[in-house]
């Protein structure tokens, strides 16, 4: 038990690394990219190609890949996402789902459908461990992987707090309109907040390929976990995010000493548990609270609570 406990947590480092993006194009944009998990597969087929193909190491194959991202974030939204938020609610939905199939199959026709994965070029850091007392394993890449996302969140949370970029994005959030009478541009803050999660996306790919194999469709599955982990820890917040990943790590390590198949169902359950929790607890306070939003519930199936009983009883002549 304790043993899956920490490799849960460790888990959820990578879910925060995803996550943060998500977290970031949703609390800044109000734009939710179904692509994202796609794009973190880019990202690693990027990085695996500059290793494999060309030759680099490991580490100067993600310097030069991240930027290439970031620029694809960039142009990706000011192309498809600043015409599609114009449409109304349902064409930025459709526009990233086709986005995603696109990068799918261009995927598949680059790469091949075959499984790709960088544990053979980053040698034994793939299978290393540390061993603690009580004989808890500890690997060494997923505490890595643990404390990059501590330096991810921090280094987010600083920047936005203390540089112009960052207050230029938070007060885009805030309110666009507002923002843009003081001079800053909405449009130029959402495409910096787009190329940063598109990073983070790419980042966390490359982590994943990292730890275990990828294939061209992979993406789907890694939208699931991001938006999981973000609405576990609270939407729009990038400290929420590392909440979320750990809660959703920690669920499905444990699942997975029931069975392999539990594994992502606890992670699913809880999930599920959390989004009903938040909207239920949103509903009952538009509704004065849980015993007033109760009392509407049940008056509106028909159900009326009893009269109150009266003190005495009515004298002779006396209306009631």
């Amino acid at each position: 038990m304790l043993q899956a406990l920490v490799q849960g947590v460790l888990l959820g480092g990578y879910y925060a690394i995803i996550a943060a993006g998500l977290s970031l194009m949703v609390g800044v944009v109000r734009f939710i990219n179904l692509a994202h998990g796609d794009m973190a597969v880019l990202g690693a087929f990027l990085t695996i190609t500059l290793t494999t193909v060309v030759g680099l190491p490991v580490l100067l194959a993600i310097a030069l890949m991240l930027p290439v991202m970031a620029l694809l974030g960039w142009l990706m939204h000011g192309l498809l996402f600043e015409r599609a938020m114009r449409g109304g609610f349902l064409l930025p939905i459709l526009v990233t789902i086709g986005l995603g199939a696109a990068l799918q199959n261009g995927m598949f026709g680059i790469w091949g459908s075959n499984t790709r994965s960088l544990g053979a070029d980053i040698g034994n850091l793939a299978w290393a461990s540390w061993r603690l007392p009580g004989g808890i394993l500890v690997g060494k890449l997923p505490a890595i992987i643990f404390l990059i996302a501590v330096v991810v969140i921090l280094s987010l949370h600083v920047m936005l707090k203390t540089t112009r970029l960052g207050r230029a994005i938070r007060a885009t959030a805030s309110d666009p309109e507002a923002a843009e009478m003081c001079g800053v541009s909405a449009k130029q803050a959402h495409r910096a907040a787009t190329a940063i999660a598109v990073t983070l996306a790419a980042l966390a790919g490359v982590l994943l390929a990292m730890r275990g194999q990828i294939t061209p469709y992979s993406g789907p599955a890694q939208l699931i976990f991001a938006f999981e982990a973000v609405v576990i820890g609270g939407i729009g917040s990038l400290g929420g995010t590392l909440i979320g990943g750990i809660v959703l790590g920690v669920s499905q390590s444990l699942g997975g000493l029931i069975s392999p198949q539990a594994s992502l169902l606890s992670g699913h359950l809880v999930f599920l548990a959390v989004l009903i929790w938040r909207l239920s607890r949103a509903w009952a306070g538009d509704h004065g609270g849980w015993r007033a939003s109760l009392g509407a519930s049940l008056e509106k199936f028909g159900w009326r609570a009893a009269a109150p009983p009266h003190a005495r009883a009515p004298r002779t002549g006396e209306k009631p």
